[in-house]
This record gives C-alpha cells, sequence and structure tokens, in this order.
C-alpha cells in the first residue's frame, strides 16, 4: 500500500506521522508559535528532527469558532513557507480549501492537498483532478468552523460520516482521481460532541471498507481534555495514546503536534508486531 503523491510514493507498509506546522495566529493550541516565514521553516527542520515523515503547512485556523483568513493573508501566511519546505526532502501536505491557494502550491510543487472541506468548494476538485499527481485527504465536517460545535447532530454518525466520505470518494473518482491519490479524514473534533468522536472512534474500521487509507487527528483536540481534565498544553500522553489507537483500528498516517513522542510510541508498536496495515 502506498500514497501516490507529486513528488513521493509514500509507503504505508508502517503508519506514517504527519507533523503540524499551523502558520496562523489563533490555532487552538499552538496559534501564534510558528507564525511568520522564518518561524515556520525552523519548526519544520525541527519536526523533521524529531522524526515526521511529511510536513503539514496550514495558513487557516479551523478550530471551533474561528473565521477564516482573506484570500490574501492565507496566500502570504503559506506560500513564502510552502516555497522553502518543498526544499527539505519529505512530502509537504498543505492544509487550505481554497481553489486559489491550491493553485498556489501546486506551482510550487507540493505534495498533498489537505482539504477539511473534502474539496467541495467550486473549483477545488476540478484543480486537484487537473494536477494529476498531486496526492489528496478528504475529510468529514459537519457545518462549518465558526459554527459547527454549537449543535452537532447526528442519528448514527458513523454510518453518516461513511456515507459522506464515499460521496466525496465517488466525486474523486468521477473527476479521474485513482485511489492512489487519496486518503480520508474521519474530523474528530469537526462537528462533533465527545459521544459522536467517541462512537465514531469505535466504529472507525468500518471507514477503511471505503479503500483508500485512514489519516487521523487526534493530536491536543478537545475531547481528550473531555476525557482526560488536562489542559491543551498537557495532553501530549493522551495524543500519543489516541495516534496508537487510531492505527489500531486501522489509520495509516497519524497527524500530531508532538512528533518525537509519537515517532517513539509507533517505534514501539511497530516492533511489538503491530504496526501493518489492518487485515480485510
Amino acid at each position: 500500500m502506498f500514497w501516490q503523491t507529486t513528488r513521493f510514493q509514500i509507503a504505508l507498509d508502517r503508519p506514517q506521522v504527519m507533523g503540524i506546522v499551523n502558520v496562523t495566529p489563533d490555532s487552538f493550541s499552538d496559534g501564534g508559535s510558528h507564525a511568520g516565514e522564518r518561524a515556520a521553516l525552523a519548526h519544520c527542520e525541527r519536526l523533521l528532527a524529531q522524526g515526521a515523515d511529511i510536513l503539514d503547512i496550514g495558513g487557516e485556523s479551523t478550530r471551533p469558532g474561528s473565521q477564516p483568513p482573506s484570500l490574501a493573508e492565507e496566500l502570504a501566511r503559506v506560500v513564502p513557507v510552502v516555497r522553502q519546505a518543498v526544499r527539505l526532502g519529505v512530502p509537504v501536505s498543505v492544509d487550505t480549501s481554497r481553489p486559489e491557494v491550491i493553485d498556489a502550491v501546486l506551482s510550487l510543487d507540493a505534495d498533498i492537498i489537505n482539504d477539511v472541506r473534502a474539496l467541495q468548494l467550486p473549483g477545488a476538485l476540478a484543480r486537484v483532478a487537473a494536477h494529476g499527481s498531486v496526492g489528496l485527504c478528504l475529510m468529514h465536517m459537519q457545518g462549518q468552523p465558526d459554527t459547527m460545535q454549537q449543535r452537532p447532530t447526528y442519528t448514527d454518525v458513523v454510518a453518516e460520516v461513511r456515507d459522506f466520505l464515499a460521496q466525496r470518494l465517488h466525486a474523486a473518482r468521477m473527476a479521474g482521481i485513482i485511489d492512489a491519490r487519496i486518503t480520508l479524514d474521519p474530523g474528530y473534533g469537526f462537528g462533533k460532541s465527545l459521544e459522536h468522536n467517541l462512537a465514531l472512534w469505535q466504529g472507525q474500521a468500518a471507514l477503511c471498507d471505503l479503500g483508500p487509507p485512514l489519516l487521523v487527528g487526534w493530536s491536543r483536540k478537545g475531547t481528550l481534555g473531555q476525557l482526560t481534565g488536562r489542559p491543551v498544553g498537557e495532553r501530549l500522553v493522551p495524543s500519543v495514546a489516541a495516534a496508537l489507537a487510531s492505527i489500531a483500528r486501522g489509520a495509516r498516517i497519524v497527524r500530531v503536534h508532538d512528533v518525537a513522542a509519537t515517532v517513539d510510541a509507533v517505534k514501539v508498536w511497530c516492533a511489538a508486531g503491530l504496526g501493518g496495515p489492518p487485515a480485510h
């Protein structure tokens, strides 16, 4: 199993660790910490030294209640960092929904488009399909970041998330995108209550039946705080535990802030013989 991206075929015979690079002033856990090109690039290099397999660069905070930046702001945050990051020798993912940002980063050889809106904005899917090789991640989100946590409602969260991802997967296939380019993300914390997140997590293996590998992001999220009582700055252990539990239920890529600890945990997990892809 592999993930086809612009410049790399990413082998998924072992879980991959995607390091988060938020180039934003207002992300929920590290907003402002890596804002600006120099600080962001230093963080990229630090994550690679800690063992990150993939870098994920984002210029829009999608924390609950957030407002999107202007197009000019997002481009100014992301483009200079991506221009330098693609020289670091690892796959570079860009966390964006806007077709204009997709165009800009693909012109710089970005490897992956990671879209919380699953390429639903007009023109986004066409841009990615036309490229021919860029990898993509389609994520489930109920609502939009500014309102998604106000009243999330599901009858059967696993079935509804699965159906949405199946629909977006079908749309990508109809646009000519091969499965080898696609990953799927359940969207933990995006329009989901504590109970929804836990039910979806426990049923996550059902999403593997859709075919493409799963990319999962639990790092430092509010549900982990609700489970443990820990504030966002003290969720390293819960985040690592969540990454391993997600791998156990089929995830092949985990998106994390705490790369070094996660990489170490995944090494031990794999040494125990638990790191292979799930059986079907």
